[in-house]
């Protein structure tokens, strides 16, 4: 009979520690996953873990209360209990998660957890018919130190990275929670007044298995789930882990203002032999003075946009070396705390190349501007040089050679005069000028020329003012040019129409011409230097009417068909004048 009850006694004590490991098992897995997720998914754990572990622990109680051979009475305080032991299991847990925020978290949170246990372990003896109850402080004492270090020392053993840790903090967890009950039982001896009847008895033990049976069914599937999530979760880390690794580009997460992990490519790109290099460091050390306010604006603004746009950022190596690299930033989290995510992207090859090519767009720009201008002043220099030397022969003067030399002077003044319109940005006087006076004077000017070439100039000019904000001069000399190609282009006559539109916030003025027109190739080419399709232009005169009308920050279209014309469209910015507004 002895022998019965002591191996029934034993298999019940395995049971209840079993339960308690397994509850506390998966607690902890449910904890792990918090590194790994945030937001809505952070309170499914938590709650979960708090729900599994009550639950585990309140089976382990009835288990145990069999194993101790104590009466088993069901009562009002075993809801209350199941309740109370959720509750602090779930505050234990929420304390854990305060990493480097709370230093003593780990010591509070087990304080926590332990009172939960310790609460439910010795609540249970309310609502239960004693008539006599003995109390012995010591027992209780050793209980609750058992328990706090028991609950303290898993706590510890899972935050270590060994093989194994978790089932060794979930069988410490257990235990624990398994001593203080039987430390419990020591502690508070009772003296019941009834007794239950058969029948009662019965009908406790059935409602006992009903209980421990479905405590135990339930904390058996949230094991196999956990094991299944954690089982997938750990292949994604590794899938990550690997992807993180072998990245050309530097992965690296920034904590407040220091770093907290970087990839191999980012040791090799910032020079450094061991993460211990970086790692703990301040991010600041490796910005370029200057570019401090720029990185501590921008990383604030992440906590409300959530990610940036790749942006160009300079950083030291921890050689002193410059690199020019593009920065992704992107807020996450690290210890359940929030961090930055960073991708850096070396581009110092890339931004040496495109140096590299815009040095030799720039001498290609210059050998060809040289060739054009040594091409254009050699010719009438020529000719200077010829008449110069006819004169200094001897030979008869006539007053013809200083008129070819006059015009010959005037063509270098010219050239020279629209290449420094090219030249760097001048001071102008700006003025506000309706562009109808402007475009009158123009073909007043012009018109008696237009006459001589057999060409009418038709001008739409409208009623409403179209008022400009720049250089008059500048935009004349851009009609000027417009209509002067016009007029060379059509040698069999013809008309000119001219029309002046407001269009929105923008003036437009059409030039349509009925000269031979201008194939593909050759409009492609239209306003750059020396290319002219006139016998003796040089080319220059649009490129500068280009830039005329790029420095009042408009455009020039053209448009053109062979036999049937071409049409130059000048578009300028509206600018209406203060004193107009004012006034009106």
């Amino acid at each position: 009979m002895f022998g019965s009850v002591t191996w029934w006694t034993a298999f019940f004590f395995m049971l209840a520690l079993l339960i308690s490991t397994l509850a506390s098992y998966t607690m902890f897995n449910f904890l792990g996953n918090l590194k790994r997720t945030n937001g809505t998914f952070r309170q499914f754990w938590l709650s979960g873990g708090a729900l599994v572990f009550g639950v585990g622990m309140w089976a382990k109680h009835f288990v145990l209360v069999i194993a101790g051979d104590q009466p088993l009475y069901f009562g009002w305080n075993m809801p209350i209990s199941l309740f109370f032991i959720i509750f602090f299991s779930l505050m234990a847990f929420v304390m854990l998660t305060f990493h480097e925020v709370f230093r003593y978290r780990l010591p509070l949170g087990s304080a926590i957890l332990a009172f939960g246990i310790g609460f439910m372990t010795y609540f249970s003896f309310f609502a239960q018919p004693i008539d006599h109850l003995s109390f012995r402080p010591g027992y209780v004492l050793l209980s609750l130190f058992a328990l706090f270090t028991g609950t303290f020392g898993s706590f510890v053993t899972a935050e270590c990275r060994f093989r194994l840790h978790l089932w060794a903090s979930s069988l410490l967890l257990g235990l624990s929670a398994v001593m203080v009950q039987l430390l419990g039982m020591k502690a508070m001896v009772a003296d019941y007044y009834s007794e239950h009847s058969s029948d009662g008895v019965n009908q406790d033990i059935n409602l006992l298995a009903l209980i421990v049976g479905i405590g135990a069914l339930f904390i058996l599937m949230l094991t196999l789930v956990t094991w299944y999530v954690d089982k997938r979760l750990n292949q994604l880390d590794e899938r990550y882990r690997l992807v993180v690794e072998n990245s050309l580009d530097t992965i690296a997460i920034f904590k407040g203002d220091r770093w907290r992990f970087v990839n191999e490519a980012g040791l090799r790109m910032f020079e450094a032999e061991e993460p211990r290099d970086m790692l703990g460091k301040s991010i600041y050390s490796f910005l370029p003075d200057e570019g401090h306010d720029t990185v501590r604006m921008r990383l604030s603004s992440l906590i409300f946009t959530g990610s940036g746009r790749p942006v160009e950022q300079q950083w030291l190596t921890l050689k002193g070396n410059i690199i020019h690299t593009e920065v992704v930033e992107t807020i996450s989290t690290l210890d359940n705390e929030p961090a930055i995510q960073v991708i850096i992207r070396d581009i110092s090859e890339r931004k040496k190349n495109e140096e590299l090519l815009v040095n030799s767009e720039k001498l290609y720009v210059a050998g060809q501007l040289a060739a054009g201008i040594a091409h254009e002043i050699r010719n009438p220099l020529t000719s200077l040089k010829g008449f110069l030397q006819l004169i200094a022969s001897g030979r008869k003067n006539n007053g013809t050679y200083y008129d070819i030399m006059n015009s010959e002077l005037d063509r270098i003044e010219d050239i020279v005069s629209e290449l420094l319109m090219l030249s760097k940005p001048q001071v102008y006087q700006l003025s506000y000028h309706d562009l109808r006076v402007m475009m009158r004077d123009t073909v007043t000017l012009l018109e008696t020329q237009a006459i001589l070439h057999n060409i009418m100039i038709e001008a739409e000019y409208g009623t409403e003012p179209l008022w400009i904000y720049g250089v008059e001069n500048q935009v004349k000399q851009v009609f000027i040019n417009v209509i002067k190609n016009a007029i060379e282009a059509m040698i069999d006559g013809g008309a000119i129409r001219i029309k002046l539109t407001r269009q929105l916030d923008t003036v437009s003025v059409r030039f349509q011409d009925e000269g031979p027109g201008i194939d593909e190739e050759h409009l492609a080419k239209i306003g750059q230097p020396f290319y002219t399709t006139k016998e003796k232009g040089t080319g220059l005169g649009l490129m500068v009417s280009y830039k005329i009308v790029d420095n009042h920050q408009g455009r020039i279209q053209v448009k053109s068909e062979i036999g049937q014309g071409t049409l130059f469209e000048v578009i300028l910015p509206y600018r209406y004048p203060e004193e107009v507004r004012k006034s009106s």
